[in-house]
């Protein structure tokens, strides 16, 4: 079982190289994240934007810009096109965010004729988070796309927390249907949806993994509430996943580790599309960058 990001760069290391491509890529978190990921070896690159742009960046930070390849396109919204398009057609196994907004970003993935989007396919951010004060990684979502979450969707979420997972080397990750209780309080439907949610996968209409709600967060991540609070639970306490019921309770989670929290690192891929698309803030580090590209290279096909 993979426990850091370390880990998943020396397993990356002994696969093939994916082929990345960055749209609008030119600004300097986005190129030196990718110039980084080339040379740990992980992924070859194509950037899509402005060229001067892209080339002046590379001399502020002193990036050799050979090691891109480098598609000249002057405007933000058509860069984005070709770089999905890139990707639909196969010259491409990673798409990934650079400067362009995220509303941009997805516009173009879910574009019905040139998108990125399957048929009937949902799509939903998931994020992993190496916290020091937890003992593995944490498979979270969703914090960035679906904003209220029906029960339908929150089993596709969940589908790619366990994938995800399984890409880490969980051989049956452990999910927490996160609710503000873990008591089952019919007045809050995320308690109802997180108890449906655990009973489907005890008859194994969720299959692949083990699942338990209502949990609170504090049962959900720590033992010893667990224990005080007599959970019987094969997941209180040792969560590999965490389900939230809606896009404000996993973003404040996610931003409340990265802002708040000393030595955490994280990664955030859109999963559901026809290849891992890189989905991290623009204001989000480089090694936040560097992270992401390592997930979805990891999870890339």
């Amino acid at each position: 079982m993979i426990t850091n990001f370390d880990q998943v760069f020396e397993l990356l290391r002994s696969k093939d190289r994916k082929r990345m491509v960055a749209a609008w890529g030119v600004d300097s978190h986005t190129i030196t994240a990718a110039s980084l990921a080339i040379a740990k070896g992980i992924v070859d690159v194509t950037l899509v934007g402005d060229k001067d742009k892209i080339l002046a960046v590379c001399t502020e930070e002193g990036i050799d810009h050979t090691i891109f390849t480098i598609i000249d396109n002057k405007d933000e919204l058509k860069s984005i096109a070709q770089a999905v398009a890139m990707v639909r057609e196969g010259s491409g196994d990673i798409l990934m965010k650079g400067l362009c907004s995220t509303d941009k970003y997805m516009r173009g993935i879910l574009n019905k004729e040139n998108g990125l989007l399957p048929p009937k396919a949902v799509l939903s951010h998931v994020s992993v988070i190496q916290n020091p004060n937890y003992p593995k990684l944490i498979v979270m979502g969703d914090m960035a796309v679906i904003p209220a979450p029906d029960f339908k969707q929150k089993i596709a979420i969940c589908k790619y927390l366990v994938n995800t997972a399984k890409a880490l080397g969980i051989a049956m990750p452990k999910v927490a249907a996160i609710a503000a209780t873990e008591q089952m309080l019919e007045g809050m439907p995320a308690c109802v949806e997180a108890a449906l949610l655990a009973k489907l996968a005890d008859r194994g209409q969720i299959s692949g993994c083990l699942l338990d709600g209502p949990l609170a967060l504090d049962v959900a991540l720590d033992p010893e509430s667990a224990s005080i609070k007599k959970l019987n639970s094969g997941v209180a306490g040792e969560a590999d996943c965490l389900l939230f019921p809606n896009i404000e309770s996993a973003n404040v989670f996610y931003k409340t580790n990265s802002k708040l929290c000393k030595d955490v690192r994280q990664a955030a891929i859109v999963a559901g599309a026809m290849a891992p698309c890189v989905l991290s803030s623009r204001a989000d580090s480089i090694d936040t960058k560097l992270n992401s590209i390592a997930l979805a290279a990891l999870t890339a096909k």
